[in-house]
């Protein structure tokens, strides 16, 4: 028992030399580093789920004003908001820009409209996928900085014992042990970053859809005055139906 209570954590940071203490410390920064960016987009997708019926919201809403105000109340600072706010704003432009002795006045404006919603989309993937790159570098090197850890330590307790002179089996397992410790520590910090990646992956991936298809309704919206009809399942939809949108009196 003294002998196992003679090796372990606090035995291997005692020994060790200055390398094996920053490879340490390099490990424990990088697992604080992505247990914050994990817990942090945990929150966040908290918080969209709330977020869920939003958008019927702002369908179900008697004007754009209201449908705008239902989106800042529900979904507060969500890619939804924004997508809706940019496209309102860029048909109130249009709107006040676009006479015909200008040259606004012979802008397209489905061509604006159609590129303030793709602006605001990028501007929401930008966010979305902020931090998954630090993930996936946690994830992919976290395991060779271990490995290069344990590797030092080996070669560290193998110096030590040839200096000795006592190349006995329990004085070769022990060091050799706690130096495969810095191998377990870095698999550790990368498996959490690596699931942690691809399920913030999927989710924005689904979401992303969302947005895009929340983007077509409401580029019809501003452009016809009426949200395309869904189709259901098995049914085609009548040519020239549409489906209960905000009034057309908010459209461009």
């Amino acid at each position: 028992m003294e002998s196992s209570q003679a090796f372990g954590l606090a035995h291997l940071w005692g020994q060790s030399d200055t390398l094996i203490r920053a490879v340490a410390l390099a490990l424990l920064l990088m697992s604080v580093t992505s247990w914050y960016l994990i817990l942090a987009r945990l929150l966040r997708q908290f918080r969209a789920r709330r977020h869920a019926g939003a958008v019927e919201a702002f369908w179900a809403a008697p004007d754009l004003e209201s449908g705008l105000q239902r989106l800042q109340l529900q979904a507060p600072e969500s890619p939804f908001e924004a997508l809706a706010q940019q496209g309102a704003a860029a048909t109130q432009h249009v709107r006040r820009h676009t006479r015909g002795d200008t040259l606004g006045g012979k802008l397209d404006a489905d061509e604006v409209i159609t590129r303030a919603l793709r602006k605001s989309i990028a501007l929401s993937t930008a966010a979305l996928e902020s931090g998954l790159t630090v993930l996936a570098s946690i994830g992919s090197t976290a395991p060779f900085i271990g490995l290069f850890g344990t590797v030092w330590g080996i070669y560290h307790a193998l110096v030590n014992i040839s200096v000795s002179g006592m190349a006995t089996l329990d004085k070769v397992a022990g060091p050799v042990g706690e130096a495969l410790i810095m191998t377990a520590f870095g698999l550790f910090v990368a498996i959490p970053a690596v699931l942690a990646y691809n399920a913030i992956t999927r989710a924005n991936r689904v979401e992303l859809s969302e947005l895009d298809a929340f983007a077509h309704d409401l580029h019809a919206w501003f452009s016809t005055g009426s949200r395309i009809a869904p189709l259901a399942a098995g049914h085609e939809a009548p040519a020239g139906a549409t489906a209960a949108a905000l009034p057309a009196s908010g459209a461009a």
